[in-house]
């Protein structure tokens, strides 16, 4: 397992950021700026809304400590790239995804380091040791994430014929590898699977239901187009599973830790798909898609 934990995950993670950066502009970034509501309503609701209900579920939920763990780390998760994808498909608002998948992802080299220090520290009841430091797992997701999406971006900027050419596909590849690595983890631990599912499908369930709730009612009530709480409910959603699961694997060294990102993975798809299904039928108040 050490060569798919130290290298093979890492570089199928490297490979999934590098393609989101394929589609980024820098423009998508400048949403900030000329979207200020709807970008800083999404991402309160995904970098810090959604650890919290993770942790007051989490507290509230007679778990074991590394499923509890597990559940913070899908929670504190930027969104996914599948969440662009089912965005387009529900008529919401395409670039709004990009954009907060974008930051987030960027974002989520500071706010992970930070929300697992401090879950740790409650959860399990002591400090992170030297060996797996927030410092450590600052550098591990900046390799990984960032310097991807940088480097992908400049593909983008630099060699457009290429991008236009392959992107397509490797946005096929990175949708292979994510469901690799999702059978993979569920593969490494079958014995327990129907366990650890048992222990974490219902919490695992309630975050998701939960946050799409908070997030779509949230953006309403903040004056978010429907177009726009579309894409800020889907984003809170469906998580980077991936990056959930390959934390779990180096931080932590997998086992329990990361069941609770392949639950939620399988789970996000179901409610996902009832979301677009209900979006595009016209039957999510308020929602006016034409």
């Amino acid at each position: 397992m050490g060569l798919v934990t130290d290298i093979v995950l890492p570089l199928v993670l490297a490979f999934m950021m590098f393609t989101l950066g394929l589609g980024l502009r820098v423009s998508d970034f400048g949403r900030l700026l000329t979207q200020p509501r709807d970008m800083v309503t999404g991402l309160v609701f995904q970098m810090l809304l959604l650890p919290l209900v993770g942790f007051l579920l989490v507290s509230s939920w007679p778990l074991a400590p590394e499923i509890a763990m597990g559940v913070m780390l899908i929670a504190m998760a930027p969104g996914g790239v599948t969440s662009n994808f089912l965005t387009s498909l529900a008529r919401g608002d395409v670039a709004l995804s990009v954009s907060l998948t974008a930051v987030a992802s960027l974002l989520s080299v500071v706010t992970i380091p930070l929300i697992l220090g401090m879950a740790y520290q409650q959860i399990v009841g002591e400090a992170l040791d030297g060996e797996v430091s927030i410092g450590k797992t600052a550098v591990s997701i900046f390799l990984i994430v960032t310097v991807p999406v940088l480097l992908g971006m400049a593909v983008r900027r630099f060699v457009p014929g290429l991008t236009d050419r392959g992107a397509p596909y490797a946005t096929k590849l990175s949708t292979l590898f994510f469901v690799l690595v999702l059978a993979g983890a569920i593969l490494q631990e079958r014995e327990n699977v129907v366990a650890y599912f048992a222990e974490a499908g219902l919490v695992t369930l309630a975050l998701n239901i939960v946050m799409m709730a908070l997030a779509f009612l949230g953006a309403q009530a903040l004056g978010s187009g429907p177009e726009q709480r579309i894409s800020i409910c889907i984003e809170c959603g469906l998580q980077n599973g991936t990056l959930a699961i390959a934390v779990g694997v180096l931080i932590f060294g997998g086992g329990a830790y990361v069941i609770p990102a392949a639950t939620y993975s399988l789970i996000m798809f179901a409610t996902g798909l009832l979301f677009l299904t209900l979006a595009r039928r016209k039957l999510i108040p308020a929602a006016n898609v034409e």
